[in-house]
């Protein structure tokens, strides 16, 4: 199994985790806010949601963008691409409609709870922060950081900038969270209109953030070409032991992330270090263009 292989398999251990922790991260922040009736608690789990979806949208990337590696002449490094497009459209749709619809029930709680620390006569659930939950969402930030701590780590380790994306986001969902905290105990020494307040804070930051997530996950959901054919070839005949090379395509936005797929004919002295050359083609595509993955096919015979 090459560098490049060991990578892309250790990266998506990674998401997976990070999935799971956060999924679970987000389902105690749902339960402690619906206990102690906190919108605010609430509102900041919404922040949690926009993770989840955006770490589904990289395991669809790389799930679907590798699926096998070279096994020899005329074989595949990498995994085709093509055909994920559509499960990404839907799941950042879906994350919009489940953000619009939430957020403005959220709007709408948070101005009458307002209102009833305004008007007494207007009654409503009251927040009812105990010990113990305060512990548990402590818990709950202790795991945000640890997380983020992670997958900064591995950030560094892979060369992987969607990590690096993630661990940034979870870092500031932490600190949130300890906002979120601090106010509820500030409604616990009777100021009851911080709740909703932060609420209606938190719900302004996540529409901001939806967008800078979506924004970043732009490469995935648009098919346009990001780096001319020409270029990619003058770059990758840089590489000694390729002949010839054709059929490039690129899709995503350079600098941030970029999807790149060819075919190389190699000399016949070189087929026995295919690996070796695509790795290294994959590197200089890199190291011009910032993070990249490569889709490379070995052909025996020039088309």
């Amino acid at each position: 199994m090459t560098e490049a292989q060991n990578r892309h398999r250790a990266s998506q251990y990674v998401l997976l985790a990070m999935l799971w922790l956060t999924l679970l991260v987000l389902v105690v922040k749902v339960w402690a806010g619906w206990a102690v009736h906190s919108l605010s608690l609430l509102a900041e789990a919404m922040h949690t949601l926009i993770e989840g979806f955006s770490t589904v949208l990289s395991l669809i990337t790389l799930t679907s963008s590798y699926r096998g590696s070279v096994r020899g002449h005329g074989r595949e490094w990498g995994l085709e691409l093509g055909g994920h497009d559509i499960p990404e459209a839907i799941v950042a749709l879906v994350l919009v409609a489940l953000l619009g619809f939430s957020g403005c029930n959220l709007v709408v709680m948070s101005v009458r709870a307002l209102a009833a620390t305004i008007q007494p006569t207007i009654v409503l659930d009251a927040v009812q922060m105990s010990w113990q939950l305060a512990q548990l969402v402590g818990v709950v930030i202790a795991i945000s950081f640890c997380l983020a701590t992670f997958a900064r780590y591995e950030a560094r380790v892979l060369e992987n900038a969607s990590l690096r994306f993630h661990a940034n986001y979870i870092l500031q969902d932490a600190w949130l969270t300890v906002l979120v905290l601090v106010g509820l105990a500030g409604v616990g020494q009777g100021y009851g209109w911080l709740d909703p307040l932060l609420a209606l804070l938190l719900v302004a930051t996540m529409v901001a953030n939806c967008w800078r997530t979506l924004n970043w996950q732009l490469p995935l959901l648009v098919r346009q070409t990001a780096i001319a054919p020409e270029a990619l070839a003058q770059t990758i005949h840089q590489v000694e032991g390729i002949t010839h090379c054709y059929k490039l395509r690129s899709y995503g936005v350079v600098g941030r992330l970029v999807f790149v797929e060819m075919h190389l004919v190699l000399h016949p002295e070189c087929f026995g270090i295919a690996r070796s050359i695509a790795e290294r083609v994959e590197g200089a595509i890199r190291d011009r263009y910032g993070p990249v993955q490569a889709v490379i096919h070995i052909d025996r015979d020039r088309p």
